[in-house]
C-alpha cells in the first residue's frame, strides 16, 4: 500500500471512530445510542481487519477520448467497490 493511500485507510478509520463517538440515536434512547455505538465500532473494525491484506493497484487517469478511456469507464462501471466485496461475505 502506498503512504498517501495508508494515511487515506487510517483517517477515514478515524473518521468513522469519531463519527461512533458522537453518535446519537433517532429514538433518543440511552439504550439504542449504545447499541448503536458500538455496532458502528464492530463493524467497523470488523470490515477493516478483513481488507487489510487488499492492494489496490492505483488508477492512472486516461486521457478523455480513445479506447482506453472508453475501456476504463466500462471497467469503473462494471467494478465493485472493494469494501462491499467483505461486507457481502460477512452478512
Amino acid at each position: 500500500m502506498t503512504p498517501v493511500a495508508r494515511q487515506e485507510v487510517l483517517g477515514l478509520y478515524r473518521r468513522i471512530f469519531r463519527i461512533a463517538k458522537k453518535w446519537q440515536s433517532a429514538s433518543g434512547q440511552m439504550e439504542d445510542t449504545i447499541k448503536e455505538k458500538q455496532y458502528i465500532i464492530n463493524e467497523a473494525k470488523t470490515l477493516f481487519q478483513k481488507n487489510k491484506d487488499i492492494h489496490l493497484p492505483p488508477l492512472g487517469l486516461a486521457p478523455q477520448r480513445g479506447r482506453a478511456f472508453r475501456n476504463q469507464e466500462k471497467l469503473r462501471k462494471l467494478s465493485k467497490p472493494a469494501y462491499l466485496r467483505s461486507y457481502d461475505e460477512v452478512s
